[in-house]
């Protein structure tokens, strides 16, 4: 099914054949500025016909200050990705020029921008189809799920993939919008221009207009601007050369999107088209435009269409800019490492993923209602370009290289653009909802720096840790075998106790429920008196009575207690292990125990007996780090001769490196890489794993190093152990042993 919707995986050395040219880069990054359209001009004539109905005209003049701010905004950016081609985005050009909470600021920012960008988008979408579908009005939430899920399908099977589905639709509505404009300048100068006809209108206010109210229209309108950020945090996906490719893009987008919105505006005035419950102003212009029975009558199902089809895939400008910009922050430490993973077709999946998690609560909370979200808007946007023209200013403030001035004098009229319309939002929309966002962004910006400290004390411990694990004291180990019943399970858990225990082996036996009472004279007999079986209490059961055990074992920092469990299962299947209650919680318990290494030694019933001759070991390392160190100092104690650490690179650069660092600081202790260019190193190591117990009689001892952390900190690692013993359990002639480290205890 996920080869089915996602498509077969692309190596690592691919990326550059999804690199996009400025043809696809336009609809992929800039639809959600061009989109804006649909919904800019009738968010500002909300708020002004709110007060009078006679103040609708004033949408127009409104909509050129606004598009002289988004020219403004253009020209801005324009100039920095041309600096920055890796990213150009506001979190980069901060962290360069005004420092780590600024950029944080301008991070947090924008991925709230992100996450309002997509429900507004949807639901703007969705509005569009129940204009002229008003049967369709109670299912607004069922359909903007529908098509959320839609994008995130599309998105996940790569970008130029999306860019290819999102090119003709969006270039289409682009042609569909200026035929409605060119349409209707022409009927407005001959003069057969028909009224808008407005069904269910918004509630028409008597006040009086105030600045205040001309403040908020224009903060409503400027919805127009959002999106532009995402070329800039996309520069590295354009073709080269990167910054000039994605300045050609932005100027592109900046002349189409002017044209497009000033044309609706001017339309809305001269057509008399207002904000209603049922029927979007763009709707409503394109029915007086293209008349019911008029040769060119069918054009309004086509605006219609293509607008709903542009508002949905508008999500998709946030889809490619929350990806690369969670990736950027999880890289410098201040998000989940998760989101660094690139997935099968070289996107950044968990990004993908989470972004339309949280979209979808957003669209299921508000019922899918674009009035209700477009408050929560625009905030975050303009804080971003605020901090990115500010950090542009410093950047040429402190280069000064030829033409500075002028470079400056841009951006710093960008800057104070930007920040007075930041104020006026905030002032304007705070008691709307805005509060949310306003509150939302210094909550992130905390959570950021949490995540960054948490990590920064981890790396701290590792390396600190790798020197101490390296220069330890020869260890010891014990080994404790959990007998439940003789089977051939517990025969085979037995071969593998004696095989690593050098004779310092003790059996354990916990009754339950229905034991065989005769077991110890049974096991005495099957094992020839070696090990004596020790009967513990049941009292508490089988996970306290084993952890007294190890408890009861003198040992130094440096000494280990291997715990080998027998599991025996009815078939390879997952749910088996739920089955098994009673392993799999002191499997998890003594996962916290200091010192502690769980074996679980697992037989499938009807798979057929094999050979255990010999035993050969190999220790899955990270990296020189205190955690990977520790499995090799256990490997030691178990003396076997066929020992050596392996290690799954995703490139070149990483292999070269963890050879390198092996070699400076590292045990002595072969180690072999191979190489994972899919980024899953699950197929290469059981295709590594088979080719060992290919020969007949070997089993193999894999040996896991594993982060054991407490609470929260549990989201901010992959938990690539619990993918590694899902992969191996029922890997024929394969024991895995997961050996804790614990973090914080």
């Amino acid at each position: 099914m996920r080869r089915l919707f996602v498509g077969s995986p692309m190596k690592t050395g691919q990326m550059d054949e999804t690199l996009l040219s400025k043809t696809l880069a336009l609809p992929i990054f800039a639809s959600d500025p061009l989109s804006s359209v649909a919904y800019a001009t009738e968010s500002a004539l909300v708020v002004l016909i709110a007060v009078s109905a006679a103040s609708a005209h004033l949408v127009l003049p409104i909509s050129v200050a606004i598009a002289a701010l988004l020219a403004i905004v253009v020209m801005s950016y324009r100039q920095t990705v041309r600096v920055y081609e890796t990213s150009g985005g506001a979190y980069i050009v901060a962290r360069e020029n005004l420092g780590t909470t600024a950029s944080l600021t301008a991070a947090a920012a924008l991925l709230t921008d992100y996450v309002l960008t997509v429900a507004v988008s949807i639901s703007a979408g969705v509005f569009a189809v129940t204009s002229f579908a008003p049967s369709l009005t109670a299912h607004k939430v069922g359909l903007s799920l529908a098509c959320l899920l839609l994008i995130v399908v599309a998105n996940l099977r790569g970008v130029r993939e999306s860019g290819l589905l999102f090119a003709l639709p969006t270039y289409a509505f682009v042609l569909a919008i200026a035929a409605l404009i060119v349409t209707g300048l022409v009927e407005l100068v001959i003069g057969d221009v028909h009224r808008a006809t407005v069904p269910h209108a918004l509630p028409v206010g008597a006040g009086t207009l105030t600045l205040f109210v001309l403040l908020r229209a224009f903060a409503s309108g400027s919805t127009a601007l959002t999106g532009v950020e995402a070329i800039a945090n996309g520069v590295n996906a354009f073709k080269r050369p990167h910054g000039k490719n994605a300045a050609t893009t932005l100027a592109v987008l900046g002349v189409i999107a002017i044209t497009l919105f000033l044309g609706v505006s001017f339309l809305a005035v001269r057509v008399h088209a207002l904000p209603s419950a049922t029927d979007s102003v763009v709707s409503q212009i394109a029915r007086a435009v293209f008349q019911p029975g008029s040769i060119g009558g069918f054009m309004y199902y086509v605006v219609q269409g293509l607008t709903l089809l542009v508002l949905i895939l508008a999500a998709n400008t946030s889809f490619q800019g929350f990806p690369r910009l969670s990736a950027l922050l999880a890289k410098d430490g201040f998000a989940p490492r998760q989101f660094t993973n690139l997935g099968d077709r070289l996107v950044y999946s968990n990004g993908v993923v989470v972004l339309a998690g949280v979209a979808a609560l957003l669209l299921w909370f508000y019922g899918a209602n674009t009035n209700s979200l477009i408050h929560l808007y625009v905030i975050g946007v303009f804080t971003a370009f605020t901090l990115s023209q500010a950090g542009m200013v410093r950047h040429w403030w402190s280069r000064r290289d030829a033409g500075w001035r002028g470079r400056l004098a841009v951006n710093a009229v960008g800057a104070a653009a930007t920040a007075l319309v930041t104020v006026i939002v905030v002032y304007t929309k705070f008691g709307e909802g805005a509060w949310l966002v306003t509150v939302a962004i210094p909550l992130l910006v905390l959570t950021m720096v949490g995540i960054r400290r948490h990590y920064r004390r981890l790396a701290r411990r590792l390396a600190a840790g790798a020197a101490a694990v390296v220069a330890a004291p020869a260890a010891r180990n014990t080994t404790l075998l959990v007998v439940d019943s003789i089977s051939r399970a517990t025969d085979e858990a037995l071969w593998f106790g004696r095989t690593i225990s050098s004779g310092a082996l003790r059996a354990l036996h916990v009754p339950r429920a229905g034991t065989d009472p005769g077991v110890s004279p049974r096991w005495f007999r099957h094992v020839g008196g070696r090990p004596q079986l020790e009967v513990l209490s049941r009292d508490g059961g089988m996970t306290d009575a084993v952890v007294e055990q190890v408890w009861r074992l003198p040992r130094s920092e440096s000494d280990f207690v291997t715990v080998v469990v027998p599991e025996d299962f009815r078939s390879e299947s997952l749910v088996e292990q739920l089955r098994r209650p009673r392993e799999l919680a002191l499997k998890l318990r003594l996962l916290a125990e200091p010192g502690v290494v769980v074996a679980s030694v697992p037989v499938v019933e009807g798979r057929g007996e094999a050979r255990q001759d010999k035993l050969i070991v190999r220790v899955l390392v990270s990296g020189v780090n205190a955690a990977s160190m520790r499995a090799v100092n256990y490997a030691h104690t178990l003396a076997i001769p066929d020992t050596r650490a392996v290690h799954f690179a995703l490139d070149e650069d990483e292999a070269y490196a963890i050879k390198a660092d092996w070699v400076r600081h590292g045990p002595r202790l072969g180690l072999d890489v191979d190489a994972a260019p899919y980024r899953d190193f699950g197929p290469p190591l059981l295709q590594y794993l088979r080719g060992l117990t290919a020969e007949e009689g070997t089993v193999v001892l894999v040996l896991l190093p594993e982060l054991v952390v407490r609470g929260w900190r549990r989201l901010l690692h992959n938990q690539r152990a619990l993918y590694v013993k899902r992969l191996l359990l029922f890997e024929p002639g394969v024991i895995l042993a997961s050996v804790p480290y614990q973090l914080l205890r």
